[in-house]
């Protein structure tokens, strides 16, 4: 989102001009973004089956196979899927940096955690439907009483041993702050329209579940890349917001820029994790939990 924004519902800086200029990126050719397409629908399909015989699976095969689909989608949208760290294991509360749609899908990809989504994500054609049926937890931005409840039933997941995915930073950002991007831009591609590149800095307020459950916070970053974007003698990845779902842009066009790109990848950067006893209140936990690593880095290993 860009423009004004309130506390409880922000907006970031970023818009359409941080984006970079289509043709400065490597495009896919007609024939891989139909077939990108098909295996999208396809998958899409299979969600539709997952809906039937998810409620009447086994608990514990859940997370498994939302892994397994989560994986599935990306791979037929074209991106590849990095991961650094340690894949967290045992209750945590993941605060994650918020870039994209695709966000969810990297995060299920690599996690069982259960995510907090915004309620708008109930209506999306199936994937709404499978969030329900995995287990999203969903936060109503624009009735900010209702935060409370929402705290206590990220809360309880924690307390039950589960992981639950939070984006604390309430909105999408181009991801790309400080960063130098493929075609030799730099701050998301483009100037943000809010004339700052400045990072969305993470609320409080859900951290307020880590505290009362006893877990540790695991800090994510997010951060996408162009593999081979700097020439065809250059495999390193190249830090890129063109990913970003920002602004008032609808998601069919977000989805199609994704579709159209070539050697796009989602680094999944994994932080050690930030214990509650580290910090009496929710504010002080959000401020050492918001160092998520966003520089590109070398030591990526190819998960999918």
């Amino acid at each position: 989102m860009s423009g004004p924004g309130t506390f409880w519902r922000p907006r970031s800086g970023c818009g359409h001009g941080c984006l970079p200029p289509p043709r400065s990126v490597p495009a896919a050719g007609v024939p891989r973004r139909a077939v990108r397409l098909a295996g999208v629908l396809a998958m899409l399909a299979v969600g539709g089956a997952l809906l039937l015989w998810l409620p009447v699976s086994p608990r514990r095969w859940r997370p498994t196979v939302g892994n397994w689909w989560a994986r599935g989608l990306l791979r037929a949208l074209g991106v590849r899927l990095r991961l650094v760290g340690a894949r967290p294991r045992t209750a945590a509360l993941l605060a994650v940096n918020h870039v994209s749609w695709l966000d969810t899908l990297a995060i299920l990809a690599v996690s069982p955690a259960r995510m907090l989504a915004k309620v708008e994500v109930r209506r999306w054609p199936v994937v709404g439907a499978l969030a329900r049926a995995g287990g999203t937890i969903f936060i109503d931005r624009e009735r900010p009483r209702t935060l409370p409840d929402t705290v206590a039933a990220v809360g309880a997941v924690l307390r039950c041993g589960g992981q639950v995915a939070v984006f604390p930073q309430a909105t999408t950002t181009c991801g790309t702050t400080g960063l130098t991007l493929a075609g030799g831009t730099a701050s998301g591609g483009g100037r943000c329209s809010a004339g700052t590149a400045s990072v969305m800095p993470f609320r409080p307020a859900l951290f307020q579940a880590a505290l009362d459950a006893g877990v540790p916070v695991v800090p994510v970053g997010l951060t996408y890349h162009l593999v081979g974007a700097a020439g065809p003698a250059a495999d390193d990845p190249v830090p890129t917001s063109v990913a970003a779902f920002i602004g008032d842009e609808a998601l069919w066009p977000s989805v199609r820029r994704v579709l159209g790109l070539r050697g796009l990848a989602v680094t999944v950067e994994v932080a050690a994790p930030v214990p509650p006893q580290w910090a009496p209140h929710r504010r002080t936990l959000a401020r050492l939990s918001d160092r998520v690593g966003r520089p590109d880095r070398a030591d990526l290993d190819l998960v999918g």
